[in-house]
């Protein structure tokens, strides 16, 4: 953007008390007019009425994504008057809190085609917008991603923590030489990464154990659910956002298994992989009449069909015999730790696509819940099996 004199004390203070957030790489596009063209005044503001002969006067220049919000905007204020921070700020792909709510306001009066409607499209820009229709449930956020989303940086998380979890199987595969059912075998409790309740001091063992998989079939469920829903929340949602929902749902599973089922171990990333299923399909749920994704019916029923064989088999392995008494087999719980994590924190994050989660109270509401079980869980490691004076299994 080029440089932009000052618009005035007023919209200065504003726009610095909001803070404006990137969505994204600084985009090429320049404002099509000179600001002294628009406010020659230096007021900060426009009229609303030579705000649209502007855009229309020069609607080759821009986007038709960026003109369509623009034109929404324009219609959204009725007091016919409009920030020229606000037009700059969208030609720059930022958006300040203000100029967002001015969009979803002016989104009721936007009547061109939807995005699913365009045609003409190459392979990756039909992945971008079944993306944007897999997530998202509003069509002015769906074209927002589609417009502003460069794949850079790509979906790193999900596939680095997926090629982990898959290398660390083949070692102990190899290294066991048993690749089926591999918490079978006697040796398989003593790999360091696995959260063993007579070990629960060493605290990395309450995020390692997701390299742990009990088996291919335990592996395999894991890897296709968070591939298939993991991938495509990344790309809209970020690392960031996704990355604290996993690792949450990793952390509150163990955790869980050491309040509820204090006896067994626990392995596998199902607590990640819940956490991350759950708030997706609890946000479908939610927002069940904006998203517009062919098959929702049966692409939920698929999801719930794996996770419920997934989590069925962890049922069955925790009351099969052991293979190595008097310690059971690991725990399903740390299932339940992931959903619970889910349709609570992961649903505020992913509802509320780039927007500060530090202004949603709701957020800040989950954030204390977790926080404290994570507290309360703390103390009853330190105290609760001393002071129930809980028969351990011998330590690996």
């Amino acid at each position: 953007m080029g440089e932009h004199p000052s618009p005035g004390p007023a919209v200065a203070a504003g726009a610095e008390a909001e803070r404006i957030e990137e969505l994204g790489p600084e985009a090429d596009e320049r404002p099509p007019v000179a600001p002294e063209d628009c406010d020659p005044g230096n007021t900060g503001y426009i009229s609303s009425g030579k705000f649209r002969s502007l855009l229309e006067s020069h609607s080759s220049k821009l986007d038709p994504h960026k003109r369509e919000v623009l034109l929404a905007l324009a219609d959204s204020h009725a007091d016919g008057q409009i920030c020229y921070q606000d037009f700059v700020n969208l030609m720059s792909n930022k958006r300040s809190n203000s100029f967002r709510q001015a969009i979803l306001q002016g989104n009721r009066r936007l009547c061109s085609k939807a995005l699913l409607e365009e045609k003409g499209l190459n392979l990756s820009q039909r992945l971008i917008r079944h993306v944007a229709y897999e997530t998202l449930p509003r069509e002015i956020d769906r074209k927002w991603y589609y417009d502003s989303y460069t794949c850079c940086p790509p979906p790193w998380f999900m596939i680095t923590v997926t090629l982990l979890e898959v290398a660390f199987f083949l070692y102990n595969g190899v290294s066991l030489d048993q690749f089926v059912l591999q918490v079978t075998h006697p040796r398989y409790l003593q790999n360091a990464l696995v959260y063993h309740p007579q070990l629960r001091a060493q605290a990395w063992r309450y995020l390692t154990y997701i390299f742990m998989h009990a088996g291919i079939e335990h592996l395999g469920l894991n890897v296709v659910l968070q591939l298939l829903v993991g991938v495509p929340l990344e790309m809209v949602h970020g690392a960031t956002r996704i990355g604290l929902v996993y690792v949450a749902g990793v952390v509150a599973g163990s955790l869980a298994v050491s309040v509820a089922d204090m006896t067994a171990p626990v392995v596998g990333s199902s607590g990640g992989v819940y956490a991350l299923v759950s708030a997706h399909l609890a946000n479908i749920v939610m927002n069940w009449s904006g998203m517009k994704c062919q098959f929702k019916l049966l692409r939920m029923g698929v999801a719930l069909i794996c996770m419920s064989m997934e989590f069925g088999r962890a049922v069955w392995l925790r009351f099969h015999p052991s293979a190595y008494p008097p310690c059971p087999h690991p725990s399903f719980v740390a299932h339940l730790g992931g959903v619970a994590v889910g349709i609570t924190l992961g649903v505020v994050v992913l509802r509320n696509y780039e927007q500060r989660l530090q202004d949603q109270s709701l957020w800040w509401i989950f954030v204390a819940m977790y926080t404290i079980f994570v507290l309360f869980a703390v103390f009853w490691n330190i105290f609760a099996y001393t002071l129930l004076d809980l028969k351990l299994p011998p330590p690996p």
